[in-house]
């Protein structure tokens, strides 16, 4: 649903596919590994040999095969040679398949990771689990889920080593909320029934909550520690520069005792005592012209670190945004705007992708599924149930209402844009201000 106020700039609506992920390399295509397993042993070839009908085995299993047959038969298309082929190492699959075996290794899941479940022999890193089928996929096996119509409506999540834990063991069906009232998991089932009054929320956006309110207070406890260390720091600083004076103190005390007595001695007329040491040379004193109290490099080490912190954060927050968003698009929607229920003021692309209001009436059919006075217009597209996600690109700075609203509302009058009247919004006001229309 799109409600444009006067005088706006173009609209149009933008559809964006899933993205397809295709990886060619050996470790990751099911179309090329079954051309590197030997057909006896089914694991990757060894020292590869071709039979004269063009099928590759392991030199070792295709020999044994034929010591303990009557027949030189080719185990794969059954073909009899009336002599026994001398076989030699095909030079060039042993190098593919070498090359094969390292990209294997590259792609292999490493301890600790989460393997492809649908991956033959070398186990390639997963990238997604999804709940509804139980099964984790590496990028090349997880295609089919984002191109099939049927998958794409699959719950995908981060690859999960046990995927038990992430179904309802009641309903066996994905855990896709979480129950703010008793703090657990729960499934769609769980909040029709047991949980049907409780406070849910989206798994996702809880996750996402759970690992911000983490990383804020890896933040609090670093400047906390920040602070104690200024504190010591200044506490140590003061407590040198305290032993400094102290010391300075003492000397000063010395070097005046020192001067009341050469003042004395000064007025003596015996020339032994004026001809003494101590008339001479001055006490030892410190050379004070280099000692300096030096504020530690601590403080500016902790602050780097605190810096360094807050971008970590920032690069998480955007990398589970970038996240959400990847979820939200396994819902993408094609939406083409309906000319009949175009207010006479707006003009749509002939594709019914674009709108704009002209500021000029047309005179067009004052048919039931019209707005009219308010500048608004429908998608063809309706939806009863599920979950669907589409972009609108808005062009310039204007004041705009875009969301969903029930088939049945009144499109003859000014009404408000409120849940109780069919209407589920997002308002754009005076340039810069967001809010979700809500009953007043």
């Amino acid at each position: 649903m799109f409600i444009l106020k006067k005088s706006l700039p173009l609209v149009s609506i933008i559809y964006h596919p899933p993205l397809k992920f295709v990886d060619m390399s050996p470790a990751c295509s099911g179309m090329f590994e079954h051309h590197f397993l030997c057909s006896i042993c089914l694991e990757v070839l060894t020292d590869p040999v071709t039979t004269p009908c063009g099928h590759n085995f392991c030199k070792t299993c295709i020999s044994t095969h034929w010591d303990t047959s009557t027949t030189s038969r080719c185990p794969v298309c059954n073909q009899v040679f009336s002599t026994k082929p001398q076989l030699k190492v095909n030079i060039m699959m042993r190098e593919m398949v070498s090359q094969f075996r390292r990209e294997s290794e590259k792609k292999a899941a490493a301890p600790g990771e989460v393997p492809c479940d649908v991956c033959t022999g070398t186990k390639v890193k997963a990238l997604k689990s999804c709940l509804d089928c139980g099964v984790s996929y590496c990028e090349t096996h997880l295609e089919p889920h984002l191109t099939a119509s049927g998958l794409r409506r699959h719950q995908l999540v981060e690859p999960v080593e046990n995927l038990e834990s992430m179904m309802c063991p009641k309903h066996s069906k994905p855990l896709e909320l979480f129950c703010q009232s008793d703090q657990t998991h729960v499934c769609l089932m769980c909040s029709v029934l047991e949980h049907r009054s409780h406070q849910l929320v989206p798994l996702g956006e809880y996750l996402f909550e759970e690992k911000k309110v983490y990383l804020q207070q890896m933040i609090q406890k670093r400047r906390e520690k920040l602070e104690e260390i200024r504190e010591s720091q200044q506490e140590a600083e003061e407590r040198e520069a305290e032993g400094l004076i102290k010391e300075l103190e003492e000397e000063i005390s010395e070097l005046m005792k020192r001067s009341s007595e050469v003042e004395q001695l000064s007025h003596s007329e015996d020339h032994l005592l004026q001809h003494f040491c101590s008339l001479k040379a001055p006490p030892a004193t410190k050379d004070w012209t280099e000692v300096m109290v030096h504020p530690s490099s601590y403080e500016g080490t902790v602050l780097r670190a605190v810096a360094q912190l807050e971008d970590t954060l920032s690069d998480e927050m955007m990398k589970i945004k970038m996240l959400e968003m990847k979820r939200l698009q396994q819902f993408a929607v094609d939406v083409t705007l309906d000319p009949l229920t175009a207010n006479p003021y707006l003009v749509l692309s002939d594709d019914g992708k674009l709108v704009y209001d002209s500021d000029v009436w047309k005179n067009l059919p004052h048919n039931k599924e019209r707005f009219y006075p308010c500048a608004s217009v429908l998608g063809k597209q309706s939806f009863s149930s599920g979950r669907f996600y589409f972009e609108v690109q808005v062009k310039g700075k204007t004041d705009w209402d875009l969301g969903v609203v029930k088939e049945s509302i009144n499109r003859k009058g000014n009404n408000t844009a409120t849940p109780k009247n069919g209407y589920w919004t997002v308002i754009h006001r005076d340039g810069n201000v967001y809010a979700a229309c809500g009953d007043p």
